[in-house]
């Protein structure tokens, strides 16, 4: 997702997508849930991040993080001010409450500073077909807080809210961006022409997907990486993706 999710002149539901993440492979995230998710998330555990509820105290590090030129990139321009966080969080609270949308901060192991945010929304009215999006900041790129949060994302989409297909676009452009979802195992179907209108300019878009019924397929050749990987003495290997 490209168009960010908040802007200060409305309150539809819009869109995110990162403009480059580099990850490592890691070992099996552990997640802890609920049931309603709207009334508030839950907060996920990974070896090397954690993900959960934004908080208003999350928006100078967003600010900070997420508006640089590297980062921004391949995204329309996020808030500007730490108002325009603040309101952002707050959005997502309520869009949350909705059951329209949900919204993680990523969080790095030892840390309860937020580096970027996952988030899924809705595009039906049932959360049968939704559109996932992340962003993190580039000073965390390529330290397997993407590997591990992604999927700890697609668990929560497909087990706890039901999602059936999990949509995802990314710019042509964008390399890292496009690398990292075929990596979280989405399957191209296609290019959207001049789909994402950026800095006066109409961008093409590949559209990514994945289905239920096909991440939960490969469940069990995602456990047997993971076995494999953590036999290794040095189990950690770097992809970046260009």
């Amino acid at each position: 997702m490209e168009q960010m999710p908040y802007q200060p002149h409305q309150e539809a539901v819009q869109k995110i997508f990162p403009s480059a993440i580099a990850y490592t492979a890691s070992a099996e995230p552990v997640a802890t849930t609920t049931t309603d998710w709207t009334a508030s998330l839950p907060v996920l555990h990974g070896q090397c991040v954690t993900l959960r509820e934004l908080k208003r105290s999350d928006a100078p590090s967003l600010l900070a993080l997420l508006t640089t030129e590297e980062v921004s990139r391949f995204i329309s321009p996020p808030p500007t001010t730490l108002v325009g966080f603040e309101q952002f969080i707050e959005w997502t609270h309520r869009q949350r409450t909705a059951g329209h949308y949900a919204c993680f901060a990523v969080v790095p192991q030892g840390s309860d500073v937020a580096v970027g945010i996952f988030q899924v929304r809705s595009l039906e009215a049932n959360f049968t077909t939704a559109e996932w999006g992340f962003v993190i900041g580039s000073a965390y790129w390529g330290r397997g807080l993407f590997a591990e949060g992604s999927e700890m994302v697609l668990e929560f989409a497909f087990e706890t809210v039901g999602v059936h297909r999990l949509e995802a676009r990314a710019s042509v452009e964008n390399g890292r961006g496009n690398g990292a979802l075929r990596k979280a195992g989405a399957t191209l179907e296609g290019t959207l022409r001049q789909s994402f209108l950026k800095d006066g300019r109409y961008h093409d878009q590949h559209l990514w997907t994945i289905l239920d019924c096909d991440w939960r397929a490969e469940g069990g050749r995602r456990a047997e990486f993971r076995l494999a990987s953590s036999q290794h003495t040095a189990p950690e290997v770097a992809i970046t993706i260009h």
